[in-house]
């Protein structure tokens, strides 16, 4: 049988309206990603794909990207976001680590670790309560859906899903965990693990597509840096046909320059509506295709 993967990579609020838009504008023109075997969520995909297995439909979940801040209810939350120190740490940290990702992981794990202790983020009680507004009462579809993170102590990949190495773990901690970026949000405790952003290991995780005959990737930011390896050159190493999807220059003159504010969430969901329409025709043809082989 033929194993169709959907990768939903990394990239704020924004990045959750982009690729919520890019999945109903496909959607609408009878190409439904949401149908693949494995989807595979990273920070601001971790979202996505909760969502997107959760029951609400595409477009239900498009709908609620175009409203407000405050008519979503994130209003009065002060507007987070990377600040250029953040990436001057990000890329003091990523040289230190000499091309080893764990390496990365253990350096940035115990800076978000830190910073955390010496106050200055949101608590970790804000957090749950900012991804529930996202997220609240799904629990894990019957699906395999993978989200993943990265252990602050080790800097090892950390994947949940009901059918991971740890299916106990709920829906809830596995996205906040995700969703942990650091030095701008607490890393969650799981278990006997502190965690922090999958993103630290790489704006996708496309990799984790292996085994699977066809992958589509929407990563609204995925670059190869040092280690970290775009999905393009991930899923290159895969050898399976794949199509990944980046902002077209209206999209990311609507994402703007800080993926964090909630303010942009409506002009990005439009634009990746827009971009799928545009793009139906391309990822349908590679859809169709590999669910026929």
């Amino acid at each position: 049988m033929t194993r169709r993967a959907l990768v939903l990579g990394g990239g704020g609020n924004t990045g959750i309206a982009w690729e919520t838009g890019l999945l109903w504008g496909l959607a609408e023109q009878g190409v439904d990603l949401t149908a693949a075997d494995r989807v595979i969520g990273t920070s601001a995909g971790s979202v996505v794909g909760a969502q997107i297995t959760g029951g609400d439909s595409l477009e239900q979940l498009y709908r609620r990207q175009l409203l407000s801040p405050a008519e979503l209810g994130d209003g009065d939350i002060p507007v987070a976001s990377i600040s250029p120190l953040v990436v001057l740490r990000f890329g003091w940290y990523l040289l230190r680590s000499r091309g080893d990702l764990e390496r990365f992981g253990r350096l940035l794990g115990r800076a978000a670790v830190l910073k955390a202790m010496g106050g200055g983020l949101p608590s970790v009680a804000e957090r749950y309560e900012q991804i529930g507004q996202r997220i609240g009462g799904l629990t894990w579809p019957d699906r395999d859906l993978v989200v993943t993170a990265v252990d602050a102590v080790t800097g090892e990949l950390v994947t949940y899903g009901p059918r991971g190495p740890e299916p106990e773990v709920s829906l809830e901690d596995a996205v906040n965990a995700s969703c942990a970026v650091p030095l701008v949000y607490p890393p969650i405790r799981i278990g006997p693990r502190i965690v922090i952003d999958g993103g630290v290991r790489s704006g996708s995780n496309a990799d984790l597509a292996a085994g699977c005959d066809v992958v589509v990737a929407l990563t609204p930011v995925d670059r190869t840096i040092g280690p970290m390896r775009s999905a393009a050159s991930m899923l290159a190493d895969l050898d399976v046909p794949h199509l990944v999807i980046t902002p077209d220059e209206g999209a990311r003159f609507a994402i703007g320059k800080n993926v964090l504010d909630p303010s942009a969430r409506p002009p990005a969901a439009r634009a990746g509506y827009a971009q799928g329409r545009e793009l139906a025709d391309e990822v349908g043809e590679l859809w169709a295709r590999s669910a026929t082989r």
